[in-house]
């Protein structure tokens, strides 16, 4: 079994992949961004640092000299309001990180969480890894920028770069569409104000999400390869909305705030999975309903 590492281990990702490499058999090290009161499930240690702090940053990787890295610390709300604080963690962060592991040499693979959103808006049909990316917005240039700074590494180390599209599960901040209308039934609010309604996205559950980023970790021929991570299937909010009612028995009104919708908003996001199925033979074994239900307590 490996000694993984992986960054921002206390976030909604990086909980749900230590449970699942615990599980493996995996020593599994986890680096946060500061202390946080709830333990993560199967961390045999744990370190506090901000990527941004290069020397600590090294001084922690000497030390531990992991066997393979998870690295999914990211400042991840595409609304997030410090843009100079988006591509400082995004970019300098990552570029520290794969800065720190070279520097020590015998790492098996380094698995680095980009983001579909560098795709930009695609008016129809699924999205490939080959289709050329076009980001719409800070948060997807910052994930592009890590990729393109990940590409000078790419003779000094085995890298791995996953795409996700949207993907949800219990444990997400309310910050994101699903567990914000999750929350409003869980208090059986009768209305709700949302953003663009007429948006798709292809949505995952989280737990598939894990198992493909587990996988692809411990699959040698991924070394050097890029993957998107979907489900391969595209939902309409209006969609979700109309299932969440469905599962919860609670009924509400959706109104359309603009203070909520975004300047260039992404319309369709839709995934094309079939390279990582030809890899690992693996498909998604949580269809969207189960997870909401999942998400509702009501699985």
């Amino acid at each position: 079994m490996s000694k993984i590492l992986i960054t921002g281990v206390d976030g909604f990702t990086g909980r749900h992949l230590a449970a699942v490499l615990a599980s493996q058999g995996h020593e599994v090290i986890g680096i946060s961004h500061s202390p946080t009161n709830t333990p993560v499930e199967g961390l045999a240690a744990s370190y506090v640092c901000d990527l941004i702090d290069a020397q600590r940053l090294k001084e922690i990787i000497a030390d531990l000299r992991p066997n393979k890295v998870a690295h999914l610390a990211a400042i991840a709300f595409v609304s997030h309001g410090d843009v100079e604080n988006i591509y400082r963690t995004n970019i300098v962060g990552s570029r520290n990180l794969l800065e720190a592991v070279s520097a020590i040499g015998g790492v098996d693979a380094i698995l680095l969480a980009s983001s579909a959103n560098i795709y930009g808006n695609r008016i129809s049909g699924a999205i490939s890894e080959n289709v050329a990316p076009d980001p719409v917005n800070d948060y997807a240039v910052s994930k592009l920028s890590m990729e393109f700074v990940a590409h000078l590494y790419r003779e000094r180390l085995p890298m791995i770069i996953a795409r996700p599209f949207n993907y949800t599960g219990v444990g997400q901040s309310i910050d994101f569409v699903i567990p914000k209308i999750i929350d409003h039934v869980r208090r059986k609010a009768k209305k709700i104000e949302l953003g663009n309604l007429d948006v798709a996205r292809d949505f995952s559950d989280v737990r598939d999400v894990v198992i493909s980023y587990s996988n692809l970790l411990l699959e040698p021929n991924a070394i050097g390869e890029i993957f998107n991570i979907c489900s391969g299937d595209a939902h309409s909010l209006r969609d979700v909305i109309d299932l969440i009612k469905d599962i919860s028995g609670h009924d509400f009104c959706v109104t359309v705030n603009q203070a909520f919708v975004r300047k260039n908003e992404v319309k369709m996001l839709w995934g094309d999975r079939r390279k990582i199925e030809m890899l690992l033979g693996q498909f998604p074994v949580h269809p969207l309903r189960d997870t909401l239900a999942w998400m509702l307590g009501k699985h």
